[in-house]
């Protein structure tokens, strides 16, 4: 099964930082997660220790941003 998850760090309106990460099946219309942080050393260690994780699942980096 083609699979792919997405992570991005991005600024939200109000000044803080959100880590957004996009799940699914290729061709198909996945799920979407955004957890808000006060600062960015707290989103950056959450989207690093997620990375990890996925990269232990197999989950491997690809070139390019958009997974469709």
């Amino acid at each position: 099964m083609a699979r792919y998850y997405m992570l991005a760090i991005r600024p939200t309106l109000f000044g803080e930082i959100a880590v957004v990460r996009s799940w699914g099946r290729i061709g198909r219309r996945g799920g979407e997660r955004t957890d808000v942080f006060g600062t960015e050393t707290e989103a950056v260690a959450h989207f690093l220790d997620l990375a990890r994780r996925k990269h232990r699942k197999g989950y491997r980096p690809t070139r390019g941003g958009d997974p469709t």
